[in-house]
């Protein structure tokens, strides 16, 4: 039997601050090559300024991004990061520690958050050590939005805006139950994104942008004059 074949789904926040649809397509599998001919999609169409790209952990869309999208810097999800280190901890580790470990993600910079890490990893490094070694060599992949404003940092630290329209396209394919061909599936789930799209353009900006670009000026004063 053939795989069913993936929905792929981008979305982004403009320059204005509002969400939008990026592109809706088919593919067979999440291969590296479906990910690169799906992120070439809007690229072709004209998207540009690409400065900032959350993801799951896939290694073929993440490489992806890095050659389609060279400049962006990449976020991965933390709430996954947080299950992926759930699963190297032992069955029956102290709560605490994870608990702790999802603290870090609610500090007010990367400074402050990476002292917290390093407290982290001086409490539980002699209990848990294989764990804390794969947290401590792979957390600072989920600390990206430390670079954005603070007040931006709930909404781009995850993937969760994507997962809440997925979960909205699910419901309303659900009743379906049986496509004829993966086209008709594609066109319901294009329109449904339309209408996401539309809502999102006319309603409430997602992130206030002036925040970003006053705290762009700022980090520009910080630098250090060159000698």
């Amino acid at each position: 039997m053939a795989p069913s074949p993936r929905v792929l789904i981008v979305i982004g926040i403009n320059e204005d601050g509002r969400r939008c649809v990026l592109g809706v397509e088919l593919a067979n599998r999440e291969t590296e090559t479906s990910w690169r001919e799906f992120l070439s999609g809007p690229k072709e169409r004209g998207l540009r300024g690409v400065e900032f790209v959350v993801t799951d952990d896939h290694g073929g869309l993440r490489r992806s991004i890095a050659e389609v999208l060279p400049g962006a810097v990449w976020q991965r999800h933390y709430v996954h990061f947080l299950r992926n280190a759930l699963d190297h901890l032992p069955r029956k580790a102290d709560d605490d520690c994870l608990m702790e470990l999802r603290w870090l993600y609610d500090r007010r910079d990367l400074l402050e958050a990476r002292r917290d890490l390093g407290s982290w990893l001086e409490r539980w490094g002699d209990r848990y050590p294989k764990p804390c070694a794969w947290v401590e060599e792979n957390i600072e992949e989920t600390l990206s939005y430390y670079r954005l404003p603070l007040q931006h940092h709930k909404h781009v630290k995850s993937t969760n805006m994507l997962e809440r329209l997925n979960e909205e396209i699910k419901r309303r394919t659900t009743v379906v139950r049986i496509f004829p061909d993966a086209e008709s599936c594609l066109r319901l789930v294009r329109a449904l994104t339309v209408e996401f799209h539309e809502e999102w353009i006319e309603g409430t900006r997602y992130l206030n942008m002036e925040l970003l670009r006053e705290h762009r000026r700022e980090q520009l004063k910080q630098r250090p004059e060159a000698a």
